[in-house]
């Protein structure tokens, strides 16, 4: 590695950037780190499905609902759900993808 380059992170291709900037219980949030993601346990997706369950949602995939990526993103991160609820469409599908492609990939 050259002297002036740094190191990439594992952590990086957690951190989803968001479009705009939201303001969200008085702080400017303008990405989240999902690095989280790689602490879930079995558990932590049984209570994401309950957690739809509880919301009305039923679905065959629901690891590719919203709703559920939300609450693993929550889970996963220092953000609540709600906050996960007030992104723009193009941001929280950002999200729902970073949290579904950790889900398939096989590396």
């Amino acid at each position: 590695m050259e002297q002036n380059q740094e190191p990439r992170t594992a952590d990086q291709e957690f951190v989803v950037k968001f479009k705009k900037a939201y303001k969200f219980e008085g702080e400017i949030v303008s990405e989240v780190d999902l690095s989280g993601l790689t602490d879930l346990t079995g558990q932590d997706m049984i209570n994401a499905e309950k957690y739809l369950a509880s919301m009305g949602t039923v679905s065959a995939t629901p690891e590719l609902t919203l709703g559920y990526c939300f609450f693993i993103a929550s889970v996963s991160s220092d953000k609540p759900i709600e906050f996960f609820k007030t992104l723009a469409p193009n941001d929280a599908i950002r999200v729902k993808n970073r949290v579904t492609s950790f889900f398939y990939s096989e590396g």
